[in-house]
């Protein structure tokens, strides 16, 4: 009897969940799972976890004390919901969640280490330590460079919006534990950029953008892990079967399961040590060279920080609503 590809693949990669649905992550039972504001947006508006949100709010006004705006109340909540949905998932799975510092902040060194370390410290008042979290941080050059403050510390951080060689030879440089190349956003460009309508599964550039960084990471001996993120069909999945993880949705997870027959292993180490490749130290201004010259990169990572950043004025929209509504709950039963 074959297996299925899932079964397969996870005999040679780490799979995580990509989503901030709980009861997916009950039934798909992954290592890892990962979180971002448009997920943690969409959970939040689901029936089944306005419990959460309606405490995380509740707690969030009662701690910012009389006196405190609904701006202010709404900001603490956001962090504090991340956290809670983390805790959550941390209840259902045996590795790391990752949570996703305020995308806002992608360009300030300082604000993005001090918002990581409040994340961590409420995760440690929950009493979950700092190895079950990966701190998430957009690529940026001042993103990596609180990566790398935040791991001195002990603080692993998973470094996304990932989309060129210089951002994740950056990463590696400064020692951060985990990248998230983001496959299907770079296909995504490539068919807007081309006109192309579709890319055999070995040509999809995202394939072969994270097929490159892998190469890269084994061949140099870099200990950063490498996730491919962000996947439109599984084709992209099998053709990387082999990386150090992968981040799935749900529904290409279910089809994954549901799919029989043979994965061989694209990714491997042991097939790196004859490429020729070539070593790059990347500094500052060699990085703004390298970004500013690729175009996909420039125009996704403005375009991912933007859509996290809408998320984020979602999320706080939709909260703002709920606690005036849980006011007037409150006000109407006195």
């Amino acid at each position: 009897m074959s297996k299925s590809l899932l079964e397969q693949l996870r005999q040679m990669t780490v799979v995580v969940a990509d989503t901030g649905d709980i009861k997916a992550i009950e039934k798909v039972k992954p290592q890892d799972a990962t979180t971002n504001p448009s997920l943690i947006t969409a959970a939040a508006q689901m029936p089944e976890y306005q419990e959460i949100v309606d405490q995380t709010l509740l707690q969030a006004k009662k701690d910012a004390g009389a006196g405190a705006s609904q701006a202010e109340i709404v900001t603490l909540a956001f962090d504090r919901l991340a956290v809670a949905f983390g805790l959550k998932i941390l209840q259902i799975i045996p590795g790391r969640v990752s949570t996703e510092v305020d995308a806002r902040l992608s360009f300030d060194t300082e604000a993005t280490v001090t918002k990581a370390r409040e994340l961590i410290a409420q995760y440690k008042a929950a009493g979950v330590e700092r190895d079950r979290v990966l701190i998430k941080i957009a690529a940026t050059w001042e993103g990596i460079r609180a990566a790398e403050i935040l791991e001195n510390e002990g603080i692993h951080c998973n470094l996304t919006l990932l989309f060129g060689l210089h951002q994740a030879i950056a990463c590696a440089e400064a020692g951060v534990t985990l990248i998230s190349p983001f496959v299907g956003r770079i296909l995504d460009w490539y068919k807007k950029d081309t006109g192309r309508d579709s890319y055999p599964s070995a040509e999809d550039p995202g394939v072969i953008s994270v097929t490159t960084i892998y190469n890269y990471y084994k061949k140099f001996g870099h200990k950063t892990e490498v996730m491919g993120a962000s996947f439109r069909n599984i084709g992209e999945i099998t053709e990387l079967a082999g990386c150090d993880l992968l981040t799935i949705s749900p529904a290409l997870l279910a089809e994954l399961q549901a799919t029989i027959g043979d994965l061989p292993r694209k990714l491997d180490p042991a097939k790196v040590t004859n490429l020729e490749i070539a070593k790059i130290s990347v500094d500052k201004a060699t990085f703004d060279k390298m970004h500013a010259a690729d175009r996909m990169a420039s125009d996704k990572l403005a375009e991912g920080i933007d859509g996290f950043t809408k998320a984020l004025v979602s999320l706080e929209k939709l909260l703002a609503e709920r606690l005036a509504r849980l006011e007037g709950e409150v006000i109407a039963s006195h």
